[in-house]
């Protein structure tokens, strides 16, 4: 979005106050130009031979969305089975879906199998249980490489203490399953964290991943996950993913000539993609003045938009009802029964009563962790693309809120 003057540059010069009137508040509004810009930005920073994209679709899962990136060219990792049938109905063909659940049941996992997609493990009693009863059909390893990586410790998935992945040094046991039931080791994978802003990080987990792919020849592909950071506030570090990719694709293009064979290499971008391309467009019900502390009162809360108040993410506000008027500090608040609060101590354009305000960077983990709490509806989506804006998702109703609900008196 541009933050000069309120419109929608890429989307074709939409004014977002419009989209208000058009389709209601709150509002998330996608522009698709920008997911077009960030993967093509991520597919030319890569020179190597094989290179595949796979969208992250738990970012973002509207359909409308993931038939996009579809067009672009990606695959997709899902890590439910919700997510896998999703992304079926959009198109995404089983091949090209990389399945990676963690502490799941093994009839989920089955369930995937028969869906025909691709299986990625994260537990060695999985990887036995799938090797005695699919002795055939080849997988992907989940690495824990042992790496604290990501913008937080709740966003870091690959230290040691991590739920996820199986400990680089455990792999004998993982190659001792591979020979006994004959099941071969189609992919190595790991995901280390999220917002990560050093090279360096990622080109250690893949010194861990590459010295564990000599060790077993059949491979396909390795999956180096994602984790990339995006800026969230004006002039903000974000991960160079062109030094990135100049580093590792030297370092991938050196494996791979010792290794006899290119491999694919596979990033699984979601924030990367989605983040920047999404505006939460939210009213304010109420101007509150405090003791100390002046409060916008603001038509959502964290059932529409939890980051703020689970990660502590900062998310940048912009009154697009007055981007020229005298900055006053607000603090933005939600209408939740709970502490919900957007952003503390902000300096914002003064605000008023009515205007529409907009949330940047909220096109991933957004609307995808959306809930009813307090029995609020969620809202609508829309997707821009082009200069034209498309409903994606209607603003729910009490009939959806009440639709699975059973009344036995």
């Amino acid at each position: 979005m541009d933050y000069k003057n309120g419109h929608f540059l890429l989307g074709g010069a939409i004014n977002p106050l419009k989209l208000v009137e058009k389709y209601g508040s709150p509002l998330y509004v996608y522009e698709a130009d920008i997911i077009e810009r960030q993967y093509n930005r991520l597919k030319a920073a890569f020179q190597v031979e094989k290179l595949k994209i796979s969208y992250a679709c738990k970012a973002l899962t509207n359909i409308s969305v993931l038939k996009f990136i579809k067009q672009l060219g990606s695959t997709v990792d899902c890590v439910s089975i919700q997510e896998v049938q999703i992304a079926i109905r959009a198109g995404f063909e089983p091949v090209n879906i990389l399945y990676t659940p963690s502490g799941v049941n093994f009839s989920e996992i089955e369930e995937a199998v028969g869906l025909g997609v691709r299986i990625n493990l994260d537990n060695i009693p999985a990887i036995e249980r799938f090797g005695e009863t699919y002795p055939h059909i080849p997988i992907c390893v989940r690495i824990n490489p042992h790496i604290m990586a990501g913008g937080n410790l709740k966003t870091s998935v690959g230290h040691i203490d991590s739920k996820f992945g199986i400990s680089y040094t455990q792999m004998p046991l993982v190659q001792g399953v591979l020979e006994s039931t004959g099941m071969k080791l189609e992919g190595l994978h790991m995901h280390t964290g999220s917002d990560i802003l050093n090279p360096e990080a990622f080109l250690a987990g893949a010194d861990v991943l590459l010295n564990l792919a000599k060790e077993f020849p059949d491979l396909d592909y390795i999956d180096f996950g994602s984790g990339f950071k995006v800026p969230y506030k004006p002039n903000d570090l974000e991960t160079n993913i062109e030094e990135l990719g100049e580093k590792l694709s030297a370092k991938f293009n050196t494996f791979c000539a010792e290794y006899g064979r290119p491999l694919t290499m596979v990033f699984e971008p979601g924030k990367f993609l989605v983040s920047e391309a999404g505006s939460f467009l939210v009213t304010v019900n109420v101007v509150k003045h405090g003791a100390t502390t002046v409060f916008a009162g603001v038509d959502s809360g964290l059932n529409h938009l939890i980051r703020p108040m689970f990660y502590d993410s900062y998310h940048r506000i912009s009154n697009i009802s007055n981007p020229e008027g005298k900055k006053q500090t607000y603090n933005v608040v939600g209408y939740i029964c709970e502490t919900d609060t957007f952003a503390s101590n902000r300096e914002i354009p003064e605000i008023a009563i009515g205007d529409v305000l907009c949330l940047h960077n909220a096109g991933a983990y957004c609307y995808s962790m959306s809930s009813n709490y307090n029995s609020r509806l969620r809202p609508a989506e829309v997707l821009i693309y082009q200069g034209k804006d498309y409903l994606i998702r209607e603003r729910e109703t009490i009939e959806d809120l009440l639709k699975h609900q059973i009344d036995v008196f």
